[in-house]
């Protein structure tokens, strides 16, 4: 079986003839990987991964808009400010280019399984309103965050449709909901404010015939029934470390979603751990033999992991898978 094939085996709730791994290592993990390896890539090969996590494409907003918009409020900016500033063009293909590159690379030469990373609604305007702000609007400015998201989710399917025009088979919705413990606002809230702004994400996507999955870190518990009504083929990281069981998935989910995760990196991978490393990954991929989960990284290896320990995990990984 191909890794693409693989991949598609397990989304569409069949079993495959192995567990598909990938792995998200590039941000703090490239220079460790390539002393040891030759370059990322290479670990990849070495690996057999299945997938490849593609980044790239246009922002949302200009930067130079935004500060400009921060000179002008003092530093504060709120919704009603934000629905007067202008959007990043989608339809810049120079803009698509590394996507491009890297499709062609991942699942032309290599036969893998892509996906995209697209904003979701809430986590990419952290970085515009500032986090602690952005949870107080939600209480304050209900009216003016509708306008927001609605261009946001918007925005979004273009650059999505854009992706799977490119040849993407899964569009990446990154949207980060949760705490430590639950949401960090009320499950009415994201009903009211976030939800409908996934589903018209969410079946846009599914009218081209392509896949969706959703990222959000944390204990995302209260709203996972909204998480099958939204549509999504694929949820990562299911964070047992937040309090959410892979049992749990088992029992309720499984025949909804496919979970991409299992490797937990905020309490087993690169902690000097090694029985207890090796005994997770058995744990998890044994759980899963009959398909449900692609096994993978809960988010990026922390630059605290020796290159030792990480080949351990995907030696480990590679045996049992």
């Amino acid at each position: 079986m191909l890794p693409r094939e693989r991949v598609i085996e397990v989304i569409n709730h069949r079993k495959p003839d192995r567990i598909p791994i990938y792995g998200w290592l590039f941000a703090n993990m490239e220079k460790q990987i390539s002393e040891r390896f030759g370059s990322v890539r290479n670990f990849e090969d070495i690996y057999e991964f299945d997938m490849a996590h593609i980044f790239g494409g246009p922002t949302p907003y200009i930067n130079e808009q935004i500060k400009l918009l921060r000179k002008e409020t003092g530093g504060m900016i709120e919704p009603a400010h934000l629905t007067e500033v202008q959007m990043n063009d989608t339809d810049n293909l120079a803009d698509y280019e590394s996507i491009k590159n890297a499709i062609n690379y991942y699942k032309g030469e290599k036969g893998r399984f892509v996906y995209v990373q697209t904003p979701g609604i809430f986590e990419c305007l952290n970085s515009v309103f500032g986090i602690e702000n952005h949870l107080c609007w939600l209480a304050l400015y209900e009216k003016d965050l509708h306008r927001v998201y609605k261009r946001q989710a918007e925005w979004n399917l273009r650059f999505a449709n854009n992706c799977l025009d490119l040849g993407a088979d899964m569009v990446h919705v990154s949207d980060d909901w949760g705490g430590q413990n639950c949401l960090l606002f009320k499950p009415e809230t994201w009903w009211r404010l976030i939800y409908p702004y996934h589903r018209y994400i969410c079946e846009g996507v599914k009218k081209r015939g392509a896949y969706v999955s959703l990222h959000s870190d944390g204990n995302i518990s209260s709203v996972l029934d909204g998480v099958v009504e939204l549509g999504y083929n694929v949820v990562h990281p299911w964070q047992e470390s937040a309090g959410m069981s892979l049992e749990l998935f088992k029992k309720r989910y499984i025949n909804h979603f496919t979970v991409m995760g299992g490797l937990d990196i905020q309490t087993t991978l690169g902690f000097g751990k090694i029985d207890f490393l090796r005994d997770e990954i058995r744990r998890v991929m044994n759980m899963f033999r009959d398909g449900g989960l692609i096994f993978c990284t809960s988010h990026f290896v922390q630059e605290h992991c020796s290159i030792e320990e990480l080949v351990f995990a995907f030696d480990t990984i590679k045996e049992e898978r």
